[in-house]
């Protein structure tokens, strides 16, 4: 039996469904529409080209009537899947009530406040201030930077190869990825970037077994030599899980071992979780299970758990040095996503969402773990709860084989299956499922990129050999 969309009562059931070659004529005039009027800079049309009609739960539905599970959830904004009936209702609520509030103190906002720093550990309730930046996740890591900066006086910023924080000017100049850096002039200066903990693919050329957390006494040794060529810095910058960076989890004691030196040093550590926060890892925050506390958190993305914007950074009263209106945003009073975003923390609690995401996770990780037994293509399976990626490699020159992954995502994307890809130079096929995902549509998941991955390596060897 295939899925389907029940009106209007937006249930879906069963598995995807793809009836012909994408994009299917509604969806291809739609596409063609806006290829002609919309920025040359649109990407997912061009990966995964359909036109959306509707969505519900873990599915989307698009113009031709084609029904796919979506293991993108807008990018990992969906905690709850698409059109949730409780947060949505909240928001429509809302609607009637007040929009646009901007720092105005309202029932509502109050509301997500109290549940928002309740998603911290208890120690760090009581000293903690939350400062509304609106609307995206690069917004916190703006406001985090300018925070950080005012708070110590100082210039100087230390992030992470392989981190991802944003496309807007400061954001962009602390993220790795340099195809998207090298066109844009006056990036922010004062910006120092050290090896992240990569044990697949050691910066340093090191194995694990031999490695004594060398990327930490890199780091350590920089701060701490007066010979080192580094000032003290404002804050140093990382992501736990760095996602766009291709589903890579630091391990523990780099982790730990950088939050000692910035603590005994006095150099606030921000914690990027605009990704990997509000439950996508198990917890409500990574940071929680590397046994640390971080100076800043930056949260957006499912703050709201149904994609209206909202975004915030988390961070130690000791550093809440700004005066009134030293840091605005006229968007930064979005009424309708904080009731949702209330009513989606409500939904989580209640219903042990974050013990699925435990459970879900262990069972696709079986499923992806398996395979490797398709070939040596498979360089390396990771992740962090509902954060998943499979890195593509070729096996004979130990390069990226972004070619391969592009075919897994197109032959998965034509089974019904929406995969997102990232790493260097886009060689990890990467899952962002809904926190509340069921066994069943792991399964359906999971048969989809075995049998996607097969077809790919025969394409791929029907290639080479036509060559």
């Amino acid at each position: 039996m295939t899925a389907t969309i029940d009106a209007p009562a937006g249930r879906i059931h069963s598995e995807p469904r793809v009836t012909g070659p994408l994009p299917g004529p509604r969806s291809a005039e739609l596409l063609d529409r806006q290829a002609g009027r919309e920025s040359n800079s649109r990407s997912y049309p061009r990966k995964l080209p359909m036109a959306i009609r509707r969505a519900r739960g873990s599915y989307v539905e698009d113009l031709d009537g084609n029904v796919f599970l979506d293991f993108l959830s807008g990018a990992g904004v969906l905690s709850l899947g698409h059109n949730h009936p409780e947060p949505l209702a909240a928001a429509h609520r809302q609607l009637d009530e007040f929009v646009h509030g901007l720092d105005f103190p309202t029932p509502v906002k109050d509301e997500f406040t109290e549940l928002t720093l309740g998603m911290l550990p208890e120690p760090m309730r009581g000293r903690t201030r939350i400062h509304f930046c609106g609307p995206t996740g690069a917004n916190a890591v703006e406001a985090a930077l300018k925070l950080c900066k005012t708070a110590t006086g100082r210039d100087e910023v230390v992030t992470f190869q392989g981190g991802f924080h944003g496309a807007t000017l400061a954001a962009l100049s602390v993220t790795g990825l340099v195809e998207q850096k090298e066109p844009v002039r006056g990036r922010m200066p004062g910006v120092h970037f050290f090896p992240y903990s990569h044990c697949h693919d050691c910066p340093l050329g090191l194995t694990r077994d031999t490695c004594k957390v060398n990327c930490a006494a890199f780091l350590e040794k920089a701060l701490t030599d007066s010979n080192g060529g580094l000032t003290p810095p404002a804050a140093v910058l990382m992501e736990l899980v760095q996602g766009e960076g291709g589903v890579i989890p630091a391990e523990v004691e780099f982790v730990q071992r950088v939050r000692e030196v910035t603590r005994r040093l006095g150099i606030p550590l921000i914690v990027d979780e605009v990704q990997s926060g509000c439950g996508r890892t198990g917890t409500w925050f990574a940071f929680e299970q590397y046994g640390i506390e971080p100076d800043v958190v930056c949260a957006s993305k499912a703050l709201s758990g149904i994609g209206l914007p909202a975004s915030v950074i988390l961070y130690d009263e000791k550093l809440d040095v700004w005066k009134p209106g030293a840091h605005s945003g006229t968007f930064r009073g979005n009424q309708p996503a904080f009731a949702a975003g209330a009513a989606t923390l409500k939904v989580v609690r209640r219903e042990r969402v974050l013990e699925n995401v435990r459970a879900r996770a262990d069972q696709l990780m079986v499923h992806l773990q398996g395979l490797r037994e398709l070939g040596p293509w498979v360089a390396d399976v990771r992740g962090l709860g509902l954060m998943a990626g499979v890195e593509l490699t070729d096996p004979a020159t130990g390069r990226p084989a972004s070619e391969l992954a592009r075919r897994v995502q197109w032959e998965a994307v034509s089974r019904g299956l929406i995969l997102e890809l990232g790493g260097r130079d886009d060689c990890v096929v990467r899952m962002l499922p809904p926190l509340n995902c069921t066994a069943e549509e792991i399964d359906h998941a999971g048969r989809i990129i075995r049998a996607a991955l097969a077809a790919a390596l025969d394409g791929l060897g029907a290639a080479a050999g036509a060559a």
